[in-house]
This record gives C-alpha cells, structure tokens and sequence, in this order.
C-alpha cells in the first residue's frame, strides 16, 4: 500500500500541472518558459547532484544499462520491421510512422525520476540517473534518424545527430556528475549544496509540466497509429525490460527503476522534435496525452504485478 501510494502522489502531481492548466491561471507561454527552466536548470542539478554524491562502485552499471538498451533496440528494430505493413495496410505516412516511433521507444525522465526517488530515496535516484546515461544517447540518435528518414526522406548527418546529443542537457549534466563523483569529497559543502538545492526543485516541476503538457480537447479520434504507440510504450516495452532483466539478473531496487523508466509515457520533447524536424507533430501530442493518462493505469498494474509480492 505505501509503494502504491506514492504512485498516486506522483499523478496526482501531474493532475495539478493539468489543472492548473485548464484554469488558464498561468499563462501558456509561462508553461513553456517553466518547462524550459526545468529541462535546462533544475533536473540537470538533479542529476548532477545524484551522479556526484553516488556510490556507483555498488551499483550494476553494466546490466542495468545492458537490459535498458536492448529492450529498446527490440522494439525499435520490431517497428522499423513493420512499418512497410504499417503503410501498406494501415495507410501510416512517415511522419506519422516517425511519430509512432517516438512514443514508442522514448521515455518521461522526469515521471520516471519522480517515481523512482518516491518509492526507493536516493538509491532510485541513482539508478534512474544510471538509465539516463544509459539511453538518453541512444534515444537521441534513434530519434533523430527516423525523423530524418522518413518523415523528411533523408539520411542522417553526423551533425544532425551530434547536435542532438551535445545539446541535451541530461547527457552533459551526467558528464559533469561522472567526473564531480571521484572529486566530491573536495569539493566544500557550501559550493556543492546550492546544486543539490536546485536539483530538489526539480521533482515537482517536472510533474507539474508533464501535467501540464496534456492536451485532452485536441483527441478527436483516437486510431490506430495511437493504439500502436500506447500499447508498445506501456506495454510490450514493461514486459521487455523484465524478460532481459532475467536474462542479466537485474534485481531488487534496479529491477523496479528499470521496469519503471520502460513504464512511463514518452517524453514531451518529442513533440518539440517532431515539430522541428517535420514529423507528425498533432499526432505526436496526442500518443504524448493518451500515454500518460494510461500510465496512471497501467504503471500501478504492472509495478503491483512483477516487483510487489
């Protein structure tokens, strides 16, 4: 009952942001520059501040991260398979493809974050910033080809891709974390403490601008290419994360951070992406709010299921 009741603080977290939202309280520009802070300022501190002070010597680095990155290479190679099917019988474009592939395979760090620390304390902090550096690159550069390639009908450059990844702030701050946590005894207190400070601001606001990135009056119709996306992302990915995680004997606490960063909805800035390199983004938006509140549902089921005895 405890784990399962700080599952449901975190969605009620992200059904304030919505709330507050659809008052019109604040305004939306607001909630792009809040979730623009959050992105670039607080959960880098986050993660920096975990990363840092981690005792990563005890931590399974290693198949964790082996069990992360091959769960996301089966499903991404199993659409990249289908989508000839996909455009043939179901008449999927490549930008809607692209869109699909989006939700399907990239993930909400900061629900991820928020559940991991609410249900394991530091530890679930540090694995789930153990996952971050794990796939955050991958994602990036699966992203940013597909996109590319089918939706713009191109190849992708080597520039493209490392603009992607030298502009993420979750793959620098995990950098900076990794060279501060051998020095981290040094470094004094009052230096290191605003960082941490910083990074606890993060939770919530991350929360919150989930909440409020949901857009419930833009579903008119709910079709395939949304089924596909929801039910590979909240489903079919969870289940193979613990499949592989047998396979690498990833248990306890990392067991239950990886089943909860494969569990959560897709990341918000795939809708940024999907605008800014020609994918679906309409579409991209809708998958975005039909995984979260189906996360809501499922997270719980699945979590209760593999990890509560």
């Amino acid at each position: 009952m405890s784990a399962l009741s700080n599952l449901l603080s975190v969605f009620l977290v992200i059904a304030i942001g919505a709330a507050l939202k659809s008052t019109h309280m604040i305004r939306r520009e607001s909630w792009d520059g809040f979730e623009r802070v959050t992105y670039l300022i607080l959960f880098p501190a986050m993660i920096i501040s975990t990363m840092a002070s981690a005792d990563l010597g005890s931590t399974p680095f290693f198949t964790m991260g082996a069990t992360l990155v091959i769960s996301l290479l089966t499903i991404a190679a199993a659409l990249l398979l289908c989508r000839k099917a996909l455009q043939t019988y179901l008449a999927i474009d490549g930008a809607s493809f692209s869109s699909i592939f989006q939700g399907a395979i990239r993930w909400n760090s900061f629900v991820a974050f928020a559940l991991a620390t609410s249900l394991h304390g530091r530890e679930g902090a540090t694995l789930c910033a153990v996952a971050i550096a794990a796939m955050i690159p991958l994602l990036n550069f699966l992203s940013v080809a597909v996109i590319t390639r089918y939706a713009q009908g191109q190849k992708t450059s080597l520039s493209q891709y490392g603009q992607a990844v030298i502009k993420n702030p979750f793959i620098w701050s995990c950098v900076i974390g990794l060279i501060l946590n051998p020095l981290i005894k040094w470094i004094p207190a009052p230096v290191f403490a605003p960082i941490t400070l910083i990074g606890q601001a993060s939770l919530a606001a991350g929360l919150l601008a989930a909440g409020a990135g949901l857009e419930v009056q833009r579903i008119r119709r709910i079709g395939a290419p949304h089924l596909i996306a929801v039910i590979a992302k909240l489903m079919i990915m969870p289940l193979l994360a613990v499949a592989f995680a047998q396979i690498f004997s990833v248990t306890g606490t990392a067991l239950s951070v990886t089943i909860l960063s494969m569990s959560v909805p897709t990341a918000s800035a795939s809708y940024i992406l999907a605008r800014q390199l020609g994918g679906n983004a309409p579409l991209m938006a809708e998958i975005l709010t039909l995984q979260t509140l189906g996360a809501m549902i499922t997270i719980p089921l699945i979590y209760g299921y593999f990890i509560l005895p």
